[in-house]
């Protein structure tokens, strides 16, 4: 639906957006995640209209967006700010924009009424949006954005004013209102857990650069680079080395001098010393003699749902394995106490630095 061809933008001599190419599906989720500053919220302004880039191109459908002023393209954006007016009602806010575009008075009744109806707000109706609490705004703000019917809703960082669990409850609640609308969602945010619970395709963005896109399975377990498996999720990171190419999978010689395979991006080609990636669930404790690895357990702090034990592996590196807890676990393991980890086959995944 939308082609971004090696998107610049430049402030004084700052590359804030350098040289970005991606493609956007129609009728999907697609998250922008990185840290302050990566050019995640810069590129969602270019695609609003609300910047222009230095060079590159930007398309929908074929046809040049980068000529159409913001009011022009089929594009709304829903801000973190949520922007609404406070003399207002709720119905009036999401009428707002329909009054901007002319439309007929039975026409934006109608509407608002649809909209009201898909958020869940029409008892609210005729309250003004400052007697109404932060989730139920933001709510507002998705509707006022949806009435107009425009074809790519643009989120900057939208949930971020959120407590905890409302922000669950509102990523649930925006994942069905695409599904129910169709129309295509452009999300950016900072949050790693969010993207990957919102996302239908993820782009991570650091320094002005996509450094990887993909499904949010494909970035979490297949990780490119060191970056995006530190960014995405909990990891731990061990030397090793590449001894051997079996097929699709890759030898590698721990630390310990214990071998286990491994996975890699075809550009994984060369044997020598190379960084392998582990997610902490991947991984379980073992005694000291059974495990691939072996090391003094340090911290272990309980989370509710699991338990994450912290371990000093004897190489110097630092690891982490994370159980889930079950009621029939008791804590069987100390502070203090030696102890061995262990991963399976093809659970590591070789970076590239």
């Amino acid at each position: 639906m939308i082609e971004i061809d090696n998107i610049t933008k430049i402030y004084d001599s700052a590359r804030a957006v350098d040289g970005v190419s991606m493609t956007i599906d129609t009728g999907t989720i697609t998250v922008i995640v990185g840290t302050s500053g990566s050019g995640k919220t810069t590129l969602l302004r270019m695609i609003a209209g609300f910047e222009h880039p230095t060079s590159g191109s930007l398309t929908m459908h074929g046809e040049n967006l980068l000529d159409l002023p913001p009011h022009k393209r089929p594009v709304n954006t829903v801000f973190q700010s949520y922007a609404l007016f406070p003399h207002l009602t709720v119905a009036e806010n999401i009428g707002f924009g329909l009054e901007m575009l002319g439309k007929p008075r039975a026409e934006i009744t109608r509407t608002v009424d649809e909209m009201m109806e898909l958020v869940k707000m029409t008892q609210m109706a005729d309250r003004q949006t400052g007697q109404i609490s932060g989730g139920q705004q933001q709510r507002v703000a998705l509707a006022r954005a949806l009435a107009p019917k425009p074809k790519v809703l643009l989120l900057d960082e939208p949930l971020s004013a959120l407590d905890f669990k409302l922000r669950k409850d509102m990523q649930l609640e925006l994942k069905r209102l695409q599904t129910e609308t169709g129309i295509t969602f452009i999300f950016v945010t900072h949050d790693q857990e969010e993207a990957l619970t919102m996302s239908d395709r993820i782009a991570v963005m650091s320094a002005g650069t996509i450094r990887q896109v993909g499904g949010p399975r494909d970035i979490y377990d297949q990780p490119a680079e060191r970056f995006v498996a530190d960014f995405i999720g909990d990891t731990n990171f061990l030397p090793a080395e590449i001894t051997a190419f079996e097929g699709d999978s890759i030898q590698t010689r721990l630390s310990s001098g214990k071998t286990v395979k491994a996975r890699g991006h075809a550009d994984v080609k060369q044997k020598g010393k190379v960084t392998l990636a582990i997610r902490p669930e991947h991984a379980s404790l073992a005694s000291e003699d059974e495990g691939l690895l072996a090391g003094t357990l340090g911290e272990i702090v309980y989370f509710g749902t699991d338990t994450h034990y912290h371990i000093a592996l004897d190489d110097g590196t630092g690891f982490v394995v994370r159980r889930q807890n079950q009621p029939e676990i008791k804590a069987a393991y100390a502070s203090g106490q030696r102890i061995g980890v262990r991963f399976g086959d093809d659970v590591a995944q070789v970076l590239r630095d």
